[in-house]
């Protein structure tokens, strides 16, 4: 696809929990506007199916298994990544977790595990992308955060804190590593992905939001493509709402 406000084309991008719901969405955007893709996740086996959807694109793809909240797996991910690719232009951080739990229920086991993959590994992927950037060729970061980090919300106080962290890590990185690596923060609203499975149908159909309604997957695409392209060349250290308009 031919775009000048997105292209992407010469572009390596890698999106972390791209095999599904709102990464895989980012993954395919990307390979059709011209970027090569590294998909990684936990399973490598759905990993390898959308590299193959990137490939019957035309386009170069890895597929990468890694826990994404454990700095062995992201320093052995991003080893990969360069040896394969030589560079990374365009990193996602969107793996993510966001169990509901009584505040006074919450398990050390399962604090640590949000926090992990929710803020210590995006920091850990992102800090040592931004600085290969910073010495190469420059770069842009999207962290994707959510509604959860930026209002308050009930039962979910590890995953909503981790997403306000992970907010507060786009400025400081922005500026840390700028002018050549651009960071920002695309703060998803819900979506109906797979986790819309267990949500209850009056859920999947509305939503307290200016729209009334969830997100489509597909809706994140134009958002995502405006902060990893040329487009948003002036745009860092912000937050993009994607959202519905939630209050």
């Amino acid at each position: 696809m031919s775009d000048p406000l997105f292209d992407l084309g010469g572009k390596v991008a890698l999106v972390t929990g791209g095999s599904r719901g709102l990464g895989r969405e980012m993954v395919l955007a990307f390979a059709d506007h011209g970027a090569d893709v590294i998909i990684a996740s936990r399973k490598l086996e759905a990993c390898e199916d959308v590299a193959a959807l990137v490939r019957a694109k035309g386009r170069r793809a890895m597929a990468h298994a890694a826990h994404c909240g454990r700095w062995d797996d992201i320093d052995a991910l991003i080893a990969a990544a360069y040896a394969q690719f030589g560079k990374i232009d365009i990193l996602v951080n969107n793996a993510g977790m966001s169990p509901a739990a009584p505040s006074h229920e919450v398990t050390e086991k399962l604090f640590d595990s949000v926090l992990n993959l929710n803020f210590k590994g995006p920091f850990r992927l992102a800090s040592q992308i931004a600085k290969r950037m910073f010495d190469g060729d420059g770069g842009t970061i999207i962290n994707v955060s959510s509604t959860g980090g930026i209002m308050p919300l009930p039962a979910i106080i590890p995953y909503g804190s981790s997403k306000a962290a992970l907010n507060a890590m786009t400025l400081s990185m922005a500026h840390e590593y700028a002018p050549k690596v651009r960071v920002n923060t695309l703060s998803a609203g819900p979506f109906l992905t797979d986790i819309a499975n267990a949500w209850t149908p009056e859920a999947r159909e509305t939503a307290p939001n200016a729209l009334g309604r969830p997100g489509r997957p597909e809706e994140v695409v134009t958002s995502a493509l405006y902060l990893a392209s040329p487009a948003s060349s002036y745009t860092t250290g912000t937050l993009l709402r994607v959202d519905g308009g939630t209050w």
